[in-house]
């Protein structure tokens, strides 16, 4: 399912397409460099990705007053400081089906205009009983928090910006995925014997070792993500709660895997 309209510079029905992994193009989110362009020009200057990372959490509490949740008077209002977009970053890595989950899911819905396709159940259309309780659970979520979805709008724009400065020429990383319910995904097209058109859920976590995808599932698929879909990878910011893990949070929509034969 994709909407009619997004928040940025691709329509929605394009980004889902298998057309758009094999020939993407960069994403901006309206507005979010121009508004914060002092810090990518700070950016700029700093040679050191960890201490770019800081640099990036330091301007995310200031901007949105994270530091300031201990001084707020009413519990309702510190909760809602407190539980930044690292809160839902946990949330999402203990379980993805979470309140958590359903926000994340919410901003690529919101911002990228691709729905979820599973919340706890198959989602069939934004009528379904499922969409509902995806659409409480992401209400609930964004209560706890302030302007949740433009901190996720600027932690997308930062990610972006890092994979450049990082992978300077790229356009694609191979990615894994483990799986023990291969047959419930939905499948497009049968390429070949190993290869399928899968539509993913609008935000999906991969791994970028082939080895810990296996501690996942009894099939693994392989990918080629545009590094112009990563939501969010392991390495971004220093101290990341995903370190060492080789995540990557990938915006969803059509891709072609293909099974990766286990060789143990």
């Amino acid at each position: 399912m994709q909407s009619s309209f997004n928040h940025c510079n691709v329509p929605p029905w394009i980004i889902a397409s298998r057309h758009f992994n094999d020939n993407p193009q960069p994403l901006e989110l309206q507005g979010v460099r121009s508004a914060n362009r002092f810090l990518f020009a700070k950016l700029d200057t700093i040679d050191s990705a960890d201490e770019r990372g800081c640099v990036f959490n330091d301007y995310m509490s200031v901007k949105f007053q994270l530091h300031h949740w201990q001084d707020q008077h009413t519990d309702k209002a510190r909760k809602s400081l407190k539980n930044s977009y690292l809160r839902f970053l946990r949330g999402w890595m203990m379980d993805a089906n979470s309140v958590e989950g359903a926000v994340l899911k919410g901003w690529v819905e919101s911002r990228i205009g691709i729905h979820p396709t599973f919340h706890k159940a198959p989602i069939g259309d934004v009528q379904s009983e499922a969409y509902f309780g995806y659409a409480v659970d992401r209400m609930k979520g964004s209560e706890r928090t302030n302007a949740i979805n433009s901190q996720l709008d600027l932690l997308y724009e930062y990610c972006q910006y890092e994979l450049d400065r990082r992978f300077p020429g790229e356009r694609w990383v191979t990615l894994y995925r483990g799986t023990c319910d291969a047959d419930d995904y939905a499948v497009v097209e049968v390429v070949g014997k190993r290869e399928k058109i899968i539509r993913f859920n609008n935000l999906v976590s991969f791994t970028s070792v082939e080895e810990r995808a296996w501690e996942f599932g009894s099939t693994v698929w392989e990918i080629r993500a545009p590094l112009v879909k990563i939501f969010f990878f392991n390495d971004l910011l220093p101290n990341s709660i995903l370190k060492g893990e080789g995540e990557y949070l990938v915006i969803g929509g059509e891709y072609l895997v293909r099974r990766v034969m286990c060789t143990i």
